[in-house]
């Protein structure tokens, strides 16, 4: 059976691409569903991790495998089962914690943007400061780092 050899170019890969966006933009439902399962499991995944029992487990898990070393002669696969266990649960975590981190903060954002509403005398201008690039925020953050500087004197 002869093999067929598959060339890509330019027009095929702009194929390609336009069909994999049409494909993304038709399963707006899917991501949807993933998304809110996702959320849901790390709120689980945090609320879990983030406890004495968990803690105590890793400390179990990691004394098990310094006791076990002897056993096993200290040898590579040893040292690569916790090696590939911590960067696994390492990578993951990361993107639990991230995605956590990012749900707490907006929903704080909301709720402070919320009190500088409700109060009659708050400044507008600090809503929604997150949203502003970088240099604008330096910009307003001296600007106001000034202020309170010359109402301390």
């Amino acid at each position: 059976m002869a093999e067929e050899k598959i060339y890509l170019n330019s027009e095929s890969f702009d194929e390609f691409k336009r069909q994999l966006v049409q494909l993304i933009k038709n399963r707006e439902v899917d991501a949807h569903y993933w998304n809110k399962n996702f959320t849901h499991f790390s709120r689980w995944a945090s609320h879990v991790t983030g406890r004495a029992l968990a803690f105590n487990i890793a400390l179990i898990v990691i004394l098990v495998w310094v006791i076990s070393g002897p056993i096993f002669r200290f040898s590579d696969t040893w040292q690569l089962i916790i090696n590939t266990a911590t960067t696994i649960v390492t990578f993951l975590m990361v993107f639990l914690i991230q995605h956590t981190q990012n749900r707490d903060t907006q929903a704080m954002h909301i709720k402070l943007d919320e009190l500088i509403r409700s109060v009659e005398n708050a400044r507008k201008e600090f809503l929604n400061l997150e949203d502003l690039e970088d240099d604008e925020f330096k910009q307003f953050k001296e600007q106001h780092s000034e202020d309170i500087n010359s109402n301390d004197s």
